[in-house]
C-alpha cells in the first residue's frame, strides 16, 4: 500500500479528519491503512490479545488506553501476532514495549510512548466502540491511513492513486 498522507489531505480536503501529531511511528511499515476496529481499555491488554487473535483482513487495530503513559498494551509478540494474522497497523493512545523488537515486525504501529512495564489482565475493556484521542473520532467500519507525515480518518474508503 503506497500513498502520501499530503496527498490524500489535498484530494480530499473537508473529507478526512486529521489527528494531531502526537505519535510515533514503532512498527516497520511506516505507511499503512485500513478500516478500523477499536478497543476501549485501561491499562489491560487482555481484550488486546483477543482481538489480534482473529483475521485482521488489511484492517487497523485502534486502541484507546485513555494515553496511560504507566504501561504497555502492545509488544512484541501482540504485533507479531496481529503481522501474521493480516493486520495493517496497530494504533495506540497508551504506550507499547520491545521497541527495537517492533521495528523489525512488518506491520504499522503508532503509539504515544515506550514503557517497559506490561499492563494487567483483567479482561476490561469495551470492542468496536468509537473512541476519541488526539482529536479524532476513530468509528469503527470507517477508514485510517498514516504515514510519516500524519494520521487521517474518513468515513469511505480515499482514492490512493
Amino acid at each position: 500500500m503506497q500513498f502520501s498522507t499530503a496527498d490524500l489531505c489535498d484530494r480530499n480536503e473537508g473529507a478526512v479528519r486529521i489527528a494531531i501529531p502526537a505519535l510515533r511511528s514503532f512498527g516497520q511499515r511506516r505507511v499503512f491503512g485500513g478500516a478500523i476496529a477499536t478497543l476501549k481499555c485501561f491499562e489491560d491488554n487482555s481484550l488486546v490479545r483477543a482481538a489480534l487473535s482473529g483475521a485482521g483482513a488489511g484492517r487497523v487495530f485502534v486502541i484507546d488506553g485513555g494515553g496511560s503513559l504507566r504501561c504497555a498494551l502492545v509488544g512484541d509478540r501482540l504485533a507479531q501476532l496481529a503481522a501474521g494474522n493480516g493486520w495493517s497497523g496497530i494504533v495506540v493512545n497508551g504506550c507499547v514495549r520491545d521497541s527495537r523488537a517492533l521495528a523489525g515486525i512488518p506491520i504499522g504501529v503508532l503509539a504515544l510512548a515506550a514503557h517497559p512495564l506490561r499492563s494487567v489482565k483483567k479482561g476490561a475493556g469495551e470492542a468496536d466502540v468509537p473512541v476519541r484521542f488526539c482529536g479524532v473520532r476513530f468509528v469503527p467500519g470507517e477508514f485510517l491511513y498514516a504515514d510519516e507525515d500524519g494520521l487521517l480518518v474518513s468515513e469511505a474508503p480515499l482514492q490512493l492513486s
